[in-house]
């Protein structure tokens, strides 16, 4: 029973992260020289191999097969690394480092090499239509800059990471999208297109989030379409007029107000004339009138006395 309960207990149990390290290599250019001696020297033997018999002729094939076998291997063995770029090596099945150096290099020659690029990546996003937070059908899409940190998660603890990043963007795009409105309507909630940059900090966090089991790094991510959806687009337009009309309205009916106020203010304090209580409203009428029109308005002189 004991041996049971350990044995599920290691079933259930995950596997150990693989993180990168660094690849034991040598340097190449030494190793090529190597190999092609070999490869001269096998023609030699082979060519002193065709001059004698016998034994000795035996031998110097020999020979030059071994020389053939050894720098073909040290062939195999080289491997071009290219800045940018670098190499997960395995062997039989076992993870034997990265090799990140630039330059020329050598290793086992019955190594596989896996070529990873380390370049930054621009990768946009599909153009999504989902609900913001208030159900409004709303289009979005995002670029996102990132780049390979850890090689080692990169091909070892997801299958094809560039997929994987692919779908862990929309998914992240698409959450932001749902998590709040398209327009905080005058009010104090954040917005996607009022607080951009407060945003695409919580996009670029949350992609870091989902992202890192792949040794991916987020450099940047920003929003390059935001809209509603055809179908509601013209009705949040002659919202968002009306809301602009309000809003103007609003604010010449303030600054009328005040130069009024301060019109009065300015005849009583100078003595200029006297007004009585009937005579302002119909002054403070007039000025309004004439402030907050849309259209010029017309004088009218008055010939008569200031009651008539």
């Amino acid at each position: 029973m004991a041996t049971q309960v350990l044995s599920a207990e290691t079933t259930q149990r995950p596997a150990q992260p693989i993180t990168e390290r660094a690849g034991m290599s040598l340097p190449g250019i030494p190793m090529l020289l190597a190999a092609l001696v070999a490869l001269a020297a096998a023609g030699v033997s082979f060519w002193l191999a065709s001059r004698y018999s016998g034994g000795t002729r035996s031998g110097l094939l020999c020979l030059g097969i071994l020389l053939i076998f050894g720098g073909g291997l040290a062939l195999r063995g080289l491997v071009p690394v290219v800045p940018g770029q670098a190499r997960v090596i395995q062997l039989f099945g076992q993870y034997r480092g990265t090799i990140r150096d630039s330059g020329l290099k050598w290793v086992n020659p019955f190594a596989e090499r896996i070529e990873v690029s380390t370049r930054l990546r621009n990768q946009e996003s599909a153009q999504l239509k989902v609900n913001d937070a208030d159900g409004n059908p709303i289009e979005i899409a995002a670029v996102v800059v990132w780049q390979i940190r850890d090689t080692a998660n990169a091909i070892y603890s997801v299958n094809q990471y560039p997929a994987f990043v692919t779908i862990q963007i929309e998914t992240a795009v698409r959450h932001i999208a749902n998590s709040y409105p398209y327009d905080n309507r005058g009010t104090e909630r954040m917005s996607l297109r009022d607080n951009a940059d407060e945003i695409t900090e919580r996009l670029s966090a949350e992609l870091t989030d989902r992202v890192k089991p792949a040794g991916v790094q987020i450099i940047e991510s920003r929003l390059t379409r935001l809209s509603y959806a055809p179908e509601i687009a013209q009705a949040m337009l002659r919202q968002q007029q009306a809301s602009a009309v309000v809003g103007a309205r609003q604010r010449i009916v303030e600054g009328a107000v005040g130069m009024v106020k301060l019109a009065l203010e300015r005849l009583e304090d100078e003595g200029v004339v006297e007004l009585d209580e009937e005579r302002k409203a119909a002054m403070v009428s007039n000025l309004l009138v004439v402030l907050c029109s849309e259209q010029a308005t017309q004088q009218v002189v008055n010939t008569g006395s200031l009651y008539q």
